[in-house]
């Protein structure tokens, strides 16, 4: 694969002068909006799980606000922590955290059975699990070349679709009603026109604005905008551990919830990834190990504080997409609204207002920019009739229970674990095929491939320090950064740069040496 060219070293400095890069702050101006922009396209999300847990368990009203609080509170904490990051915790890119929807069921039946206390011991278990064995899981990263993710990022974005449209049809049996349909495809209409027409400033808050002129509409159609629980909400509620007593460590139950943990991880791994690419800054082993112990260290967390299992949300991945602002702190400022929210119930009541409609047109962009993303990394897969099965194949297994979620009913607890969510049924497929089609007859004929990216985790020669010239690389293959002065002495006249094959990195370095 060639180095980059003109273009694209322009762009990067142009990024860093404006620091828009991963690591740079923008003013607290633009902070704040761009924070709060990414709470409200998950705040929905987030708070769906404790008032399905809490409602299915008989919870009173009371006790359904404080779940939430808790929920919040926590997610808050776990975002700062997979953002900012500290020793061995954090990916360190801007990603939000919330409770995972893999692991509504088997709380649900846990909590019937044995009480919410055996669900937060669960929790705490399935956390501490995740820490452990991050280290192990994070080996996983070669089983991730182009073709599985950009397969699995396009199957994140295709399967949020079903939540933008819950989100217009908001609870109705017989359909969307047609004012949510209008105000959903008003709202995006809205967000399209400031992405055109806005200046550059408050492009970067488009999904911010749309959802706030569209709540603004809403005001003027009777019943839309239900904000009566303001006045009931508290100006401030306490998140304290152990609320609803002591957990407890079920057998049946923890091993049920250490499954979870697997697509958890898998579902993060996914969501990490696709970030990364999204940002330029690819994830290797050990970031992708950092970031699902800080999974873990959220999940742990959660449990005691009255909480679930913590996951990167994909909808904010597509909003990193949408917007092009790569800054982690935008994430982190985000995590700190959470952590608000979670301690003034009231100003989360007010949040809570937007609706669903309006929720749903942001949606539409969100989930659609992610499935680009994907079909952008998919770009750099040679697509041979292989190649062309594996995302055929995984994209129709994944968007089995999003078309028909009650395809797995009659199958055992432990099989649905893993395949209801469309996410974890097609990364699983899109692995498997990977290594199955693509053998290792293909992988030694193309392996010096300078173009090549997807045939058994070859990913091609030094491409990912080609590509993002400050990625340390992934692990796998032997990569050398190269900086812009050596691009410039390497090719001054603006032409590119050739990679080297992987053969020659390796006799350059001396056989058998370890990668980088």
């Amino acid at each position: 694969m060639a180095a980059p060219d003109v273009t694209d070293r322009r762009a990067a400095k142009a990024a860093r002068r404006e620091g828009n890069t991963v690591d740079g702050i923008p003013p607290l101006a633009r902070l704040f909006p761009l924070g709060l922009q990414h709470v409200l396209a998950m705040y929905a999300g987030a708070v769906a799980v404790p008032l399905i847990v809490g409602g299915a368990l008989g919870y009173s009203a009371q006790d359904l606000a404080f779940l939430i609080s808790a929920d919040l509170f926590v997610a808050g904490i776990a975002t700062i922590i997979q953002s900012v990051g500290f020793w061995r915790f954090g990916v360190r890119l801007p990603l939000m955290q919330g409770v995972t929807f893999a692991a509504v069921g088997p709380m649900i039946a846990i909590g019937q059975s044995e009480g919410i206390q055996a669900v937060f011991g669960a929790t705490i278990a399935c956390g501490l699990f995740m820490i452990l064995i991050a280290p192990f899981f994070s080996q996983l990263l070669r089983f991730f070349p182009p073709i599985v993710t950009g397969t699995v990022i396009l199957i994140i974005g295709l399967s949020l679709m079903r939540v933008a449209a819950g989100w217009i049809v908001d609870g109705s049996t017989e359909g969307a009603p047609p004012i949510n349909v209008a105000f959903a495809f008003g709202t995006l209409l809205l967000i399209v026109l400031i992405e055109r027409f806005a200046p550059p400033a408050l492009q970067r808050v488009s999904v911010l604005l749309g959802l706030v002129l569209g709540t603004v509409a809403a005001l003027f159609v009777p019943g839309m905008v239900d904000w009566s629980a303001v006045g009931e909400a508290d100006w401030f509620a306490v998140v304290t551990p152990f609320h609803f007593g002591l957990p407890t460590f079920q057998v049946a139950s923890v091993v049920s919830m250490l499954i979870v943990a697997i697509v958890i991880m898998t579902e993060t791994t996914g969501d990490m990834i696709a970030v990364g690419e999204i940002v330029d800054k690819p994830v290797n082993r050990r970031q992708l190990a950092d970031g699902l112990r800080a999974d873990g260290l959220g999940t742990v967390i959660g449990g005691i504080f009255n909480t679930f299992p913590y996951t990167a949300f994909a909808q904010n991945v597509g909003l990193v997409s949408l917007t092009g602002v790569r800054s982690r702190w935008v994430a982190t400022m985000a995590g700190g609204i959470l952590v608000v929210l979670g301690l003034i119930p009231k100003i989360s009541a007010i949040v809570e207002g937007v609706p669903r409609a309006v929720l749903g047109g942001a949606g539409i962009a969100l989930f659609g920019m992610v499935a680009a993303s994907g079909i952008r990394t998919l770009a750099k897969v040679r697509f041979n009739n292989k190649n062309v099965l594996i995302v055929a194949v995984s994209v129709g297994v994944a968007l089995l229970p999003t078309v028909t979620p009650t395809i797995y009913d009659q199958f055992p607890q432990w099989f649905t674990l893993i395949f209801d969510s469309g996410i974890s049924a097609g990364a699983i497929t899109a692995i498997v095929l990977n290594l199955v089609l693509n053998s290792d007859e293909m992988r030694r004929t193309h392996g010096d491939d300078a173009h090549m990216g997807a045939y058994d985790a070859v990913r091609g020669p030094a491409a990912a320090a080609l590509v993002h010239p400050q990625a340390e690389g992934t692990g796998l293959i032997p990569t050398q950064a190269l900086s812009d002065e050596i691009a410039a002495e390497q090719g001054g006249d603006g032409m590119p740069v050739e990679a080297p094959s992987i053969g020659e990195v390796e006799r350059s370095r001396g056989a058998g040496s370890p990668p980088d």
